[in-house]
């Protein structure tokens, strides 16, 4: 029973994953009809607007940089480090959606700064902080940034001065060096105690987050923190990472309510050592702590043919005095070695004997450790209440933010930012999502592979995905074949028997024993020498005519003359096949 059903689950699953193929390429299909049905191009864009109430909304397409304002600042008070990366609006290099601009990151390995006020001001009270943008990696990246920054509101506050020690609120978004690829949550903490602020950082998303940065699509990212200090991080709508501003933050939100005793010193007869070298141990007369780790070889001997007077390299004979040498300028030109040919067979120059592991070497001598019967355990000191100790049960009351800011460093240039929106009310933002990101999705994913080569992609990525395919597309297949024809996979069960033929069995010989056996059993006077030669003898004999009757009846109908039984040896005639046990 079980066999038909895992059989059926296995046959259900490969039918769900080819129909789903067929499907998304049935959606492919109707999308690129129905887009390259629109002329002059592919599809219609047009700009989004918010549907209710936003604290910041920026798609670019038709107001430009307007609101937003480049940083003059220069980095750590550095006039040679300025700001001066360049930024424009632009439409992506692929213009798989015409129309549709960004902001653009357009300089290399350069310092960039730029900034834009919100509508109002975002206040941390009762209502959840919504933040979502789209970062396009157009030329994939190497190193940098694409995070934005939520700046704290400040009556000083000066966008033309923003640069790295802007004091911002929360900041958000993609990160990567070298092989290390992040998704940043961090958030600026007030201590209520001291009023100094602590940056606090999410734990890293267990998503392997490296596509993001080198597929050459845009993303979307959004960051929702609730009013009940709960945060979700998302990208494409699919949730990374999610947890708690008190318990899921590093370092954490509220201080130790005991600390180790700064004042508190370890007793100057307190003994930590587990073990100690044994104080009655002395190191052997015999033990040479001088004796080389290797000696040369004793054994080994010089070849005849060794050159002695060759040199291990000579100057190279094609080698020639550059033309503008000038030896007041450069010195005086030598010509460059190159490996004497003459070594490569033998060897040349002063010949040493080779190094072996030095049989006396014994190294440092160290006394052997034993425990130390003086030994009171690992010293702590102890714990006295946390003057500074605080509980925030509420930390999401954070400081308001009023600006929304880019300052960002990047080796790799033309990264694409792209309809930045905050608000407080979800639906207003699943509506700006249905507006901008899933038709920007929908026209990436009508030109990206299918379902077989994203597989194909993925087990690139993840070499063991190819077992878990091997094993969901055989284990099916072996079961449905063990089960519906057992014989081709398992062989005839225990309980099978052939049917009984002409041929010799072993039951007739049994029947004609038994049957002379018998006949004896009235007659005492044999012995059982006798009656077991007449057994053998009554085997081969019956063996023999009943082969010899079916030999005539194969030459009568072949034509044939009668058989010579001089030719049939008896283990022929005893052959006899696989019955069921008694």
């Amino acid at each position: 029973m079980w066999l038909q059903f895992v059989t059926c689950l296995g046959i259900s699953g490969l039918a769900l994953v080819f129909a789903q193929a067929v499907d998304d390429s049935k959606e492919d299909k109707e999308f690129r009809e129905n887009a390259d049905s629109i002329q002059p191009h592919r599809i219609v864009y047009n700009s989004p607007k918010p549907a209710g109430d936003v604290y910041f909304v920026a798609s670019f397409d038709t107001e430009g940089l307007e609101g937003w304002v480049t940083s003059d600042a220069t980095k750590d008070d550095n006039d040679d480090t300025r700001y001066e990366g360049i930024w424009a609006v632009e439409e992506s290099y692929d213009q798989k959606i015409p129309g549709n601009k960004g902001l653009v990151l357009k300089s290399h390995a350069k310092h960039h700064a730029i900034a834009a006020y919100l509508q109002k001001p975002f206040p941390f009270k009762d209502k959840p902080l919504i933040v979502q943008y789209e970062v396009y990696f157009q030329n994939g990246t190497q190193c940098g940034g694409a995070y934005l920054k939520l700046l704290s509101e400040d009556d000083q506050l000066d966008l033309r001065k923003f640069d790295d020690k802007t004091p911002y609120t929360i900041m958000f978004g993609p990160d990567k060096c070298g092989q290390e690829y992040k998704l940043h949550f961090i958030f600026r903490h007030k201590d209520p105690v001291t009023g100094a602020y602590e940056e606090k950082h999410a734990r890293k998303p267990d998503v392997d987050l490296q596509s993001y940065f080198h597929d050459k699509r845009p993303h979307l990212y959004t960051l929702i923190v609730r009013p009940d200090s709960s945060f979700e991080m998302l990208i494409d709508e699919i949730s990374v990472s999610k947890g708690s501003l008190l318990q899921d933050m590093t370092p954490s939100v509220n201080p130790p309510k005991e600390i180790e005793d700064p004042n508190h010193q370890k007793p100057e007869d307190w003994d930590d050592r587990l073990q100690i070298p044994d104080p009655e141990s002395v190191k052997p007369n015999d033990w040479d702590e001088d004796a080389p780790l290797n000696i040369p070889d004793p054994t080994a001997k010089k070849p005849d043919n060794w050159l002695d007077e060759e040199p291990e390299y000579i100057p190279d004979p094609e080698s020639k005095k550059p033309s503008d040498w000038d030896i007041e300028m450069d010195g005086e030109w030598e010509e460059p070695k190159i490996p004497n040919p003459l070594c490569k067979t033998v060897g040349c120059g002063t010949w040493k004997p080779p190094m072996i592991p030095n049989p006396a070497y014994k190294g440092k001598w160290k006394a052997p450790m034993i425990a130390n019967p003086k030994y009171k355990g690992v010293w702590t000191p102890r714990k006295i209440p946390n003057p500074n100790y605080f509980e925030d049960t509420n930390p999401f009351q954070m400081t308001s933010i009023s600006a929304i800011g880019l300052e960002l460093w990047s080796l790799t240039a033309n990264i694409m930012f792209d309809n930045f929106i905050i608000s407080s009310d979800e639906e207003v933002v699943k509506q700006w999502v249905k507006d901008t990101w899933t038709q920007t999705k929908a026209v990436y994913d009508a030109d990206g592979p299918g379902l077989i080569m994203q597989l194909i992609l993925a087990a690139d990525k993840h070499q063991w995905l190819w077992g878990v395919y091997v094993f969901t597309v055989a284990l099916p297949v072996i079961l449905f074949i063990s089960f519906f024809w057992p014989n081709v996979r398992f062989g005839p069960p225990d309980d099978y028997y052939y049917k009984k033929t002409d041929d010799v069995q072993i039951n007739d010989e049994e029947t004609l024993i038994s049957e002379e056996q018998s006949q004896q059993s009235g007659n005492p006077s044999h012995d059982q020498q006798d009656n077991g030669e007449r057994s053998n003898r009554m085997k081969k004999e019956s063996a023999l005519r009943k082969m010899k009757a079916k030999l005539e009846i194969s030459a009568q109908a072949q034509g044939g003359g009668e058989p010579d039984l001089g030719q049939i040896p008896v283990e022929e005639a005893l052959r006899h096949r696989k019955t069921r046990p008694e």
